[in-house]
């Protein structure tokens, strides 16, 4: 039997102007899709991020209480390297956070106070690609911001939203996960890929106690990697994917 036919990916829309990254942790966005976020900001169209924690759980040699404000900290500065300026956690705990109303509740909030087009978030799914286990925390968050972008125009989901002066927004064309392993478009990394090396760098504590490599080495043999493989269906321009659902 001959292999399937691997389809090329498409790129992404261009026609919108404001987009809300939703995911976990700090480092999230870095170590998935950075890349295309500058190549956006460049282009003078406005990025959010929303975290669900502070990543406080992530440093084993680091307590919660001082690895909070750490990786808060680094993920500002991360931020600020490719064009984003509006940083904002929910504070749900690290580890153990829960898929369920209340992150739902959250997150549509968050779409109610940003209004983005496009709503980017992270791998939802139970493996990475059926090789690695997916920690449940991107599992919950993934699935939720699936949810909260179709609650956030529902003035009758989370009543109380309206009540505290968020009108309900049905704006949201479309949301993009990245590091999925069905990945349906994508966007050219060369301009982006030297500042996301460089915001995922801003990482430097989680990325000391996470490899003994030198942290610029290992940094950029994972983006490169990645962004190259990717290319291999982009036309073999290095490349950020995404599979888009439409809304």
């Amino acid at each position: 039997m001959s292999e399937p036919e691997i389809s090329e990916l498409q790129p992404m829309p261009t026609d919108w102007q404001r987009a809300l990254a939703v995911v976990a942790h700090p480092d999230d966005l870095e170590y998935g899709c950075s890349a295309a976020i500058a190549a956006w900001t460049d282009a003078g169209r406005e990025v959010g991020y929303v975290l669900a924690t502070r990543g406080e759980a992530g440093i084993d040699t680091l307590e919660p209480a001082k690895c909070g404000p750490v990786r808060e900290r680094e993920q500002r500065a991360s931020a600020a390297v490719v064009g984003v300026s509006k940083v904002e956690f929910l504070d749900h705990p690290d580890g153990v956070v829960e898929y369920g109303t209340a992150l739902r509740r959250d997150i549509a909030a968050a779409i109610r106070r940003h209004r983005p087009e496009l709503v980017i978030t992270l791998n939802h799914r139970d493996t990475w690609g059926g090789v690695a286990w997916n920690t449940p925390d991107h599992v919950a968050v993934g699935r939720a911001t699936l949810d909260a972008a179709a609650d956030a125009g529902n003035r009758w989901i989370f009543p109380e939203l309206t009540e505290q002066g968020l009108e309900p927004f049905s704006g949201v064309r479309w949301v993009a996960v990245a590091g999925s392993d069905t990945p349906t478009h994508a966007v050219d990394a060369t301009p982006g890929l030297e500042r996301a090396v460089r915001s995922l760098l801003e990482h430097r504590t989680y990325i000391e106690a996470l490899t003994d490599e030198d942290p610029e080495a290992y940094v950029r043999r994972f983006l490169v990697t990645h962004a190259t493989t990717a290319g291999e269906r982009f036309g073999g321009t290095p490349a950020v994917t995404f599979e888009l659902f439409g809304r």
